[in-house]
Protein backbone atom coordinates (compact mmCIF):
# COMPACT_ATOMS: atom_id res chain seq x y z
CA UNK A 1 0.00 0.00 0.00
CA UNK A 2 1.34 3.20 -0.71
CA UNK A 3 1.28 5.54 2.05
CA UNK A 4 -0.61 9.06 1.64
CA UNK A 5 -1.80 12.00 3.73
CA UNK A 6 -5.29 10.82 2.92
CA UNK A 7 -4.20 6.63 3.99
CA UNK A 8 -2.08 8.49 7.24
CA UNK A 9 -5.14 10.54 8.29
CA UNK A 10 -7.50 7.03 8.12
CA UNK A 11 -5.29 4.96 10.21
CA UNK A 12 -4.57 8.39 12.67
CA UNK A 13 -8.80 8.03 13.30
CA UNK A 14 -9.11 4.16 13.60
CA UNK A 15 -8.70 4.28 17.12
CA UNK A 16 -12.08 6.57 17.80
CA UNK A 17 -13.60 4.82 15.54
CA UNK A 18 -12.45 1.65 17.48
CA UNK A 19 -13.69 3.55 20.59
CA UNK A 20 -17.31 4.53 19.02
CA UNK A 21 -17.70 0.73 18.40
CA UNK A 22 -16.89 -0.77 21.66
CA UNK A 23 -19.67 1.74 22.46
CA UNK A 24 -22.33 0.21 20.86
CA UNK A 25 -22.49 3.45 17.98
CA UNK A 26 -22.44 3.38 14.23
CA UNK A 27 -19.90 5.54 13.53
CA UNK A 28 -19.35 6.69 10.03
CA UNK A 29 -16.34 6.63 8.10
CA UNK A 30 -14.85 9.53 6.79
CA UNK A 31 -13.70 9.57 3.11
CA UNK A 32 -10.04 10.09 4.97
CA UNK A 33 -9.95 6.57 5.65
CA UNK A 34 -11.22 5.33 1.88
CA UNK A 35 -7.69 2.90 1.01
CA UNK A 36 -9.01 2.95 -2.25
CA UNK A 37 -11.53 2.96 -4.81
CA UNK A 38 -10.79 0.00 -7.39
CA UNK A 39 -12.31 -0.39 -10.95
CA UNK A 40 -13.92 -3.95 -11.58
CA UNK A 41 -12.74 -3.93 -14.75
CA UNK A 42 -9.73 -1.50 -16.20
CA UNK A 43 -12.40 -0.25 -19.51
CA UNK A 44 -15.47 0.22 -17.34
CA UNK A 45 -18.28 -2.05 -17.04
CA UNK A 46 -17.99 -5.18 -20.21
CA UNK A 47 -21.08 -3.90 -22.04
CA UNK A 48 -21.57 -1.02 -23.51
CA UNK A 49 -23.24 2.23 -21.26
CA UNK A 50 -26.51 3.25 -22.36
CA UNK A 51 -26.99 6.58 -23.28
CA UNK A 52 -27.10 9.26 -20.96
CA UNK A 53 -26.26 7.37 -18.06
CA UNK A 54 -24.27 9.12 -15.17
CA UNK A 55 -23.06 8.68 -11.82
CA UNK A 56 -25.33 10.48 -9.50
CA UNK A 57 -24.79 11.06 -5.34
CA UNK A 58 -27.79 12.64 -3.63
CA UNK A 59 -28.24 13.16 0.39
CA UNK A 60 -31.20 12.27 1.31
CA UNK A 61 -31.29 13.25 5.15
CA UNK A 62 -32.90 16.68 6.02
CA UNK A 63 -31.36 19.85 5.45
CA UNK A 64 -29.08 20.63 7.27
CA UNK A 65 -28.27 17.07 7.65
CA UNK A 66 -26.44 15.52 10.97
CA UNK A 67 -25.83 12.61 9.63
CA UNK A 68 -25.10 11.59 6.17
CA UNK A 69 -27.49 9.26 4.19
CA UNK A 70 -26.14 9.36 0.46
CA UNK A 71 -27.62 7.42 -2.29
CA UNK A 72 -25.51 6.61 -5.45
CA UNK A 73 -27.29 5.18 -9.08
CA UNK A 74 -26.46 5.77 -12.73
CA UNK A 75 -23.11 3.48 -11.54
CA UNK A 76 -21.31 3.59 -15.26
CA UNK A 77 -17.83 1.75 -14.48
CA UNK A 78 -18.32 -0.30 -11.67
CA UNK A 79 -16.25 0.06 -8.46
CA UNK A 80 -15.24 -0.81 -4.93
CA UNK A 81 -14.35 1.21 -2.24
CA UNK A 82 -11.51 -0.62 0.37
CA UNK A 83 -11.10 -0.18 4.04
CA UNK A 84 -8.42 -1.59 5.75
CA UNK A 85 -8.32 -1.59 9.32
CA UNK A 86 -5.02 -1.08 10.76
CA UNK A 87 -4.59 -4.39 12.60
CA UNK A 88 -6.55 -6.71 9.89
CA UNK A 89 -7.45 -10.35 11.17
CA UNK A 90 -7.21 -11.71 7.49
CA UNK A 91 -10.89 -11.72 7.04
CA UNK A 92 -13.03 -9.57 4.03
CA UNK A 93 -16.53 -8.47 3.87
CA UNK A 94 -17.47 -7.61 0.48
CA UNK A 95 -21.00 -5.36 1.14
CA UNK A 96 -23.90 -4.73 -0.91
CA UNK A 97 -26.07 -1.31 0.20
CA UNK A 98 -30.03 -1.94 -1.06
CA UNK A 99 -31.96 1.17 -2.37
CA UNK A 100 -35.14 -1.43 -4.60
CA UNK A 101 -32.73 -1.98 -7.39
CA UNK A 102 -32.90 2.26 -8.22
CA UNK A 103 -30.01 3.38 -5.70
CA UNK A 104 -27.66 2.23 -3.67
CA UNK A 105 -28.12 3.84 0.12
CA UNK A 106 -24.70 4.00 0.45
CA UNK A 107 -23.80 5.56 4.09
CA UNK A 108 -26.31 3.48 6.33
CA UNK A 109 -25.84 0.26 4.33
CA UNK A 110 -22.15 0.33 3.38
CA UNK A 111 -20.36 2.77 5.34
CA UNK A 112 -22.40 2.38 9.09
CA UNK A 113 -21.45 -1.51 8.32
CA UNK A 114 -17.70 -1.47 7.02
CA UNK A 115 -17.19 0.87 9.84
CA UNK A 116 -18.53 -1.57 12.50
CA UNK A 117 -16.86 -4.74 11.15
CA UNK A 118 -13.67 -2.56 9.95
CA UNK A 119 -13.00 -2.15 14.19
CA UNK A 120 -13.42 -5.45 14.80
CA UNK A 121 -10.17 -6.20 12.38
CA UNK A 122 -11.95 -7.02 9.11
CA UNK A 123 -10.94 -5.49 5.62
CA UNK A 124 -14.39 -4.17 4.34
CA UNK A 125 -15.06 -3.64 0.59
CA UNK A 126 -18.01 -1.82 -0.32
CA UNK A 127 -19.39 -2.64 -3.90
CA UNK A 128 -20.91 0.17 -6.15
CA UNK A 129 -23.19 -2.12 -8.38
CA UNK A 130 -25.02 -1.24 -11.79
CA UNK A 131 -28.78 -1.01 -11.66
CA UNK A 132 -30.68 -2.63 -14.42
CA UNK A 133 -33.60 -0.11 -14.07
CA UNK A 134 -31.16 1.88 -15.78
CA UNK A 135 -31.08 0.03 -19.14
CA UNK A 136 -28.04 -2.47 -19.23
CA UNK A 137 -28.56 -5.20 -21.89
CA UNK A 138 -27.91 -7.68 -19.84
CA UNK A 139 -30.73 -7.02 -17.35
CA UNK A 140 -30.21 -8.32 -13.80
CA UNK A 141 -27.18 -10.14 -14.84
CA UNK A 142 -25.40 -6.81 -14.48
CA UNK A 143 -25.07 -6.95 -11.02
CA UNK A 144 -24.33 -10.17 -10.25
CA UNK A 145 -21.61 -9.79 -13.09
CA UNK A 146 -20.65 -7.23 -10.64
CA UNK A 147 -20.32 -9.22 -7.09
CA UNK A 148 -18.58 -12.12 -9.12
CA UNK A 149 -15.94 -9.85 -10.59
CA UNK A 150 -15.73 -7.75 -7.12
CA UNK A 151 -14.90 -11.56 -5.47
CA UNK A 152 -12.68 -12.83 -7.64
CA UNK A 153 -11.03 -9.12 -7.51
CA UNK A 154 -10.55 -9.41 -3.49
CA UNK A 155 -9.34 -12.48 -4.06
CA UNK A 156 -6.77 -11.90 -6.84
CA UNK A 157 -5.39 -8.84 -4.71
CA UNK A 158 -5.88 -11.10 -1.10
CA UNK A 159 -2.01 -10.26 -0.28
CA UNK A 160 -1.82 -6.58 -1.28
CA UNK A 161 -4.87 -6.42 1.43
CA UNK A 162 -3.24 -8.82 3.95
CA UNK A 163 -6.52 -11.18 3.95
CA UNK A 164 -7.20 -15.01 3.62
CA UNK A 165 -8.72 -15.37 -0.07
CA UNK A 166 -10.57 -18.16 1.29
CA UNK A 167 -12.03 -15.76 4.02
CA UNK A 168 -14.00 -13.44 2.12
CA UNK A 169 -17.41 -13.25 2.74
CA UNK A 170 -20.62 -11.28 1.28
CA UNK A 171 -23.24 -9.47 2.80
CA UNK A 172 -26.01 -7.11 1.66
CA UNK A 173 -29.35 -5.43 2.78
CA UNK A 174 -32.57 -5.66 0.72
CA UNK A 175 -32.11 -5.35 -2.85
CA UNK A 176 -28.36 -5.78 -2.19
CA UNK A 177 -29.44 -8.87 0.28
CA UNK A 178 -31.13 -10.22 -3.01
CA UNK A 179 -27.63 -9.73 -4.80
CA UNK A 180 -25.77 -11.36 -1.92
CA UNK A 181 -27.97 -14.42 -1.65
CA UNK A 182 -28.07 -14.01 -5.79
CA UNK A 183 -24.00 -14.14 -5.39
CA UNK A 184 -24.41 -17.36 -3.22
CA UNK A 185 -26.30 -19.25 -5.05
CA UNK A 186 -25.36 -18.11 -8.83
CA UNK A 187 -21.21 -17.79 -8.29
CA UNK A 188 -20.42 -19.92 -10.86
CA UNK A 189 -22.64 -18.91 -13.49
CA UNK A 190 -21.02 -16.96 -16.67
CA UNK A 191 -22.91 -13.55 -16.67
CA UNK A 192 -20.21 -11.47 -18.23
CA UNK A 193 -17.68 -12.45 -21.29
CA UNK A 194 -14.40 -13.62 -20.18
CA UNK A 195 -12.12 -10.53 -20.06
CA UNK A 196 -8.53 -11.79 -18.15
CA UNK A 197 -7.14 -14.31 -15.88
CA UNK A 198 -8.70 -13.29 -12.66
CA UNK A 199 -12.18 -14.09 -14.06
CA UNK A 200 -10.41 -17.89 -13.99
CA UNK A 201 -11.02 -17.39 -9.71
CA UNK A 202 -13.96 -18.61 -8.03
CA UNK A 203 -16.39 -16.23 -7.02
CA UNK A 204 -17.91 -18.14 -4.20
CA UNK A 205 -17.64 -16.10 -0.93
CA UNK A 206 -16.93 -18.70 2.57
CA UNK A 207 -20.24 -17.42 3.78
CA UNK A 208 -23.39 -15.28 2.96
CA UNK A 209 -25.29 -12.99 5.13
CA UNK A 210 -28.61 -11.74 3.46
CA UNK A 211 -30.10 -9.16 5.75
CA UNK A 212 -33.66 -8.19 5.38
CA UNK A 213 -33.13 -9.72 1.66
CA UNK A 214 -35.69 -9.77 -0.94
CA UNK A 215 -35.41 -13.63 -2.21
CA UNK A 216 -38.95 -14.61 -4.26
CA UNK A 217 -38.64 -12.56 -7.08
CA UNK A 218 -41.20 -14.88 -9.09
CA UNK A 219 -43.49 -14.52 -6.94
CA UNK A 220 -43.34 -9.93 -6.52
CA UNK A 221 -46.18 -8.26 -8.38
CA UNK A 222 -47.15 -5.08 -6.35
CA UNK A 223 -45.46 -2.10 -4.84
CA UNK A 224 -43.55 -1.33 -8.62
CA UNK A 225 -43.12 2.09 -10.56
CA UNK A 226 -46.41 1.75 -13.62
CA UNK A 227 -45.14 0.14 -16.41
CA UNK A 228 -42.17 -1.48 -14.73
CA UNK A 229 -41.16 -4.25 -13.12
CA UNK A 230 -38.29 -5.13 -10.70
CA UNK A 231 -35.87 -5.15 -13.08
CA UNK A 232 -37.05 -2.37 -15.15
CA UNK A 233 -38.88 -2.03 -18.24
CA UNK A 234 -36.82 -5.02 -19.57
CA UNK A 235 -38.11 -7.59 -16.94
CA UNK A 236 -39.06 -10.51 -18.10
CA UNK A 237 -41.18 -13.76 -16.11
CA UNK A 238 -38.00 -15.72 -16.91
CA UNK A 239 -35.71 -13.56 -15.26
CA UNK A 240 -37.22 -13.05 -12.14
CA UNK A 241 -37.41 -17.22 -11.76
CA UNK A 242 -33.30 -16.82 -13.01
CA UNK A 243 -32.78 -14.38 -10.46
CA UNK A 244 -34.90 -15.71 -7.17
CA UNK A 245 -32.17 -17.22 -5.46
CA UNK A 246 -34.33 -20.00 -3.74
CA UNK A 247 -34.30 -21.82 -6.24
CA UNK A 248 -30.93 -21.98 -7.52
CA UNK A 249 -29.08 -23.41 -4.65
CA UNK A 250 -26.15 -25.62 -5.50
CA UNK A 251 -24.88 -28.28 -3.17
CA UNK A 252 -21.60 -26.36 -2.57
CA UNK A 253 -23.63 -23.22 -1.80
CA UNK A 254 -21.42 -21.47 1.73
CA UNK A 255 -23.10 -21.22 4.83
CA UNK A 256 -25.98 -18.33 5.12
CA UNK A 257 -27.09 -16.20 8.03
CA UNK A 258 -30.48 -14.91 7.46
CA UNK A 259 -31.34 -11.51 9.96
CA UNK A 260 -35.25 -10.47 9.17
CA UNK A 261 -37.92 -8.75 11.04
CA UNK A 262 -41.02 -10.06 11.35
CA UNK A 263 -42.44 -6.68 10.74
CA UNK A 264 -40.63 -5.44 7.68
CA UNK A 265 -43.34 -3.63 5.61
CA UNK A 266 -41.79 -3.78 2.26
CA UNK A 267 -39.97 -7.34 2.44
CA UNK A 268 -42.35 -9.96 3.87
CA UNK A 269 -40.34 -12.77 6.11
CA UNK A 270 -41.62 -15.20 4.04
CA UNK A 271 -38.30 -14.05 1.45
CA UNK A 272 -36.22 -15.38 4.36
CA UNK A 273 -38.06 -18.28 5.22
CA UNK A 274 -37.80 -19.17 1.73
CA UNK A 275 -34.08 -19.15 1.21
CA UNK A 276 -33.57 -20.93 4.68
CA UNK A 277 -36.04 -23.88 3.19
CA UNK A 278 -33.95 -24.18 0.57
CA UNK A 279 -30.49 -24.19 2.17
CA UNK A 280 -32.19 -26.46 4.46
CA UNK A 281 -33.04 -28.75 1.59
CA UNK A 282 -29.44 -28.64 0.47
CA UNK A 283 -28.04 -29.59 3.59
CA UNK A 284 -26.42 -25.84 3.31
CA UNK A 285 -25.51 -24.81 6.89
CA UNK A 286 -28.03 -21.91 8.14
CA UNK A 287 -28.51 -20.06 10.92
CA UNK A 288 -31.84 -17.58 10.74
CA UNK A 289 -33.03 -14.91 13.29
CA UNK A 290 -36.91 -13.39 12.84
CA UNK A 291 -37.15 -10.01 14.98
CA UNK A 292 -39.99 -9.15 16.28
CA UNK A 293 -39.17 -5.30 15.72
CA UNK A 294 -37.45 -3.22 13.15
CA UNK A 295 -39.12 -3.02 10.19
CA UNK A 296 -37.39 -2.66 6.95
CA UNK A 297 -33.61 -0.60 6.00
CA UNK A 298 -32.54 -0.44 9.55
CA UNK A 299 -29.05 -1.63 9.13
CA UNK A 300 -27.00 -0.62 12.03
CA UNK A 301 -28.24 3.16 12.94
CA UNK A 302 -31.76 2.68 13.04
CA UNK A 303 -31.51 -0.18 16.04
CA UNK A 304 -30.78 1.60 19.12
CA UNK A 305 -33.31 -0.26 21.99
CA UNK A 306 -34.27 -3.06 19.91
CA UNK A 307 -33.20 -6.53 20.27
CA UNK A 308 -32.41 -6.04 16.44
CA UNK A 309 -29.46 -4.44 16.95
CA UNK A 310 -27.23 -7.86 18.19
CA UNK A 311 -27.51 -8.92 14.65
CA UNK A 312 -23.81 -8.15 13.84
CA UNK A 313 -22.38 -9.55 17.08
CA UNK A 314 -24.27 -12.98 16.11
CA UNK A 315 -23.13 -12.70 12.37
CA UNK A 316 -19.27 -12.83 13.87
CA UNK A 317 -20.38 -15.80 15.89
CA UNK A 318 -21.78 -17.37 13.12
CA UNK A 319 -18.57 -16.77 11.05
CA UNK A 320 -16.01 -17.47 13.37
CA UNK A 321 -17.97 -20.95 13.69
CA UNK A 322 -17.99 -21.83 9.99
CA UNK A 323 -14.01 -20.28 9.69
CA UNK A 324 -14.62 -16.61 7.83
CA UNK A 325 -12.56 -15.74 12.01
CA UNK A 326 -10.10 -17.33 13.17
Amino acid sequence: MTLTRRTLMGVAGFASLALSARRGMAQPLRDSVIYDRIKLWPNGAPEPVPAGLTETWSERSPAPATVKDRALKGVTAPFMDAYRPSQTNGAALLIMPGGAWRRMVWDKEGIDIASWFMSRGITCFILGYRLPPEGWASGADAPLADAQRAMRLIRHDAKKWGIDPDRIAAMGFSAGGHLCADLAAQFDRVTAPHSDDIDNLTARPCLAAPIYPAITLDKQTAGLPAGEGLFGKLTTAAMLVQHSPYLHIPANAPPHIIVQAEDDPTVAPENALALRAALKEKKIPVETHLFEKGGHGFGIRFTTGLPVADWPQRVLTFGAQHGWLV
